[in-house]
């Protein structure tokens, strides 16, 4: 697992710290159907997906104690999770993107990042994955 902070945006736009903060979600397991193989048609598959979203800090302030005041993690995780059970993926990289464009569409995320990992595909490898990154533009 790579260690992902606002710092780690701001190469990429260097206001992101000052103006986002950094939501995650971390070692989601999911069993996927997923995978081009015969065998991997035979019943789903172990997904870990991890999630990084810097949410506008005018979306999730977090002035008041109360969730209307952030980006609600449920959201992030309910759909993932909706968008991982909708169908078989041939492509680690299709369910990769469609998460990230989900996330690109939600107004208040000014960049993310996606991260899929198969654990169980090679026996010497701890996972075979694909990871995407995009900044929303000015």
């Amino acid at each position: 697992m790579s260690d992902v902070s606002l710092l780690t945006f701001a190469v990429l736009d260097p206001t992101l710290p000052r103006r986002a903060r950094l939501l995650t979600l971390r070692g989601l397991t999911l069993p996927v159907r997923i995978g081009v193989h015969a065998f991997e048609r035979n019943g789903p598959q172990r997904l870990r997906i991890d999630v990084d979203a810097c949410v506008d800090l005018a979306a999730a302030h977090a002035r008041h104690d109360h969730l209307e005041a952030t980006f609600d993690y449920d959201a992030i995780r309910d759909t993932v999770r909706a968008l991982a059970a909708q169908r078989h993926f041939e492509l680690q990289e299709t369910l990769c993107d469609a998460i990230l464009d989900w996330l690109m569409a939600q107004p208040a995320v000014l960049a993310a990042r996606v991260r899929t990992a198969k654990p169980d595909v090679y026996p010497d490898c701890d996972a075979v994955g694909v990871e995407r990154i995009a900044v929303r533009g000015p």
